[in-house]
């Protein structure tokens, strides 16, 4: 029977935290054990996991950071204290649907050449009622519809990352080739795993809704949710359409902005410290973005002028 390790990172979560804890203990395939790596909580955090250490003794391993290590470098210890095969990250205030690790764990079994599993997930609000919102989690099932190639390495490394921590589960034996995560403002463990295995063709997406994604004023990372209306969808496929054609100014904007901040990230991990993974991904950005300068200055050289020169 396969080990299965949740990596469940906490601060200052005692308005949520017993919410998530319990969709997680009441999985229809269990789980083996809880890894709790707090990061120095002041509310009443650390007694709520007390006493789930005390009622399962058996399934919580609670550690309590001496210092303050943020969130990337939280997970890079929660997920190296885990011994299951498999490894669920989770954050502290969302809901997990109950059959949740059941379907991953089905499909970890029957693609063995799959290292790292996302999901799409719902959205809820303050008070665990679900809204109805495009995310970006539904981007996968979009591009599909539509019948657009999705080249997952492409996607994250030169556009953006749908591939979210509270979506994700990873095998054990593919943590020694993401770890230990970059310390680059900017740079999130859930797409630095999520690149290194997609290029590895190592990267799978489920689009089935397997968790609740909690929206409140005390999160660190937004952006995820949009109004659920055509122009939404249609501006989520283009934006995620690594094949889509750049024509018009917003777009080369867009594109070299998007392009400008990636080649900032990789640059910044390379000077503090080499890293096959980050020169190849660097390499990627680079290539796109000089094959977008040699498209517009043949065919827009005003705006190749422009963008070249003037727009950083």
């Amino acid at each position: 029977m396969t080990k299965i390790s949740v990596a469940l990172c906490t601060y200052n979560g005692e308005k949520f935290i017993r919410e998530q804890i319990d969709s997680i203990l009441d999985q229809s395939l269990k789980v083996d054990e809880i890894v709790v790596c707090d990061d120095g909580s002041t509310d009443q955090t650390k007694n709520i996991l007390a006493e789930y250490e005390k009622n399962f003794p058996n399934i919580f391993k609670i550690h309590l950071n001496e210092k303050n290590l943020r969130s990337v470098k939280n997970f890079e210890k929660a997920i190296s204290i885990c011994t299951g095969e498999i490894i669920f990250l989770s954050d502290q205030d969302d809901v997990w649907e109950k059959d949740k690790v059941k379907m991953f764990a089905n499909f970890f079994e029957n693609n063995k050449n799959i290292d790292v599993v996302c999901s799409n997930g719902f959205i809820i609000d303050e008070n665990s009622v679900q809204k109805k919102h495009y995310t970006v989690w539904d981007v996968p099932k979009f591009l599909s519809e539509s019948k657009k190639e999705i080249n997952y390495f492409k996607i994250f490394a030169t556009i953006g990352n749908f591939a979210t921590g509270a979506s994700m589960a990873i095998r054990k034996s593919f943590t020694n080739q993401v770890l230990p995560f970059p310390t680059v403002e900017g740079l999130h463990h859930d797409e630095w795993i999520a690149l290194v295995s997609a290029e590895q063709k190592k990267f799978a997406f489920l689009n089935e809704q397997l968790f609740s994604y909690r929206i409140h004023g005390e999160q660190q990372v937004g952006g995820i949710c949009h109004s659920k209306d055509e122009a939404s969808k249609k501006k989520l496929i283009s934006r995620f359409d690594y094949d889509k054609k750049t024509e018009i100014f917003r777009d080369f904007k867009i594109k070299l902005r998007t392009l400008n901040d990636k080649e900032r990230k990789f640059s910044a991990y390379l000077e503090k410290d080499f890293n096959e993974d980050a020169k190849r991904f660097l390499k990627e950005v680079q290539n796109e973005k000089n094959a977008l300068y040699q498209k517009l200055k043949s065919e827009h050289f005003i705006l190749f002028l422009f963008f070249k020169y003037f727009y950083r």
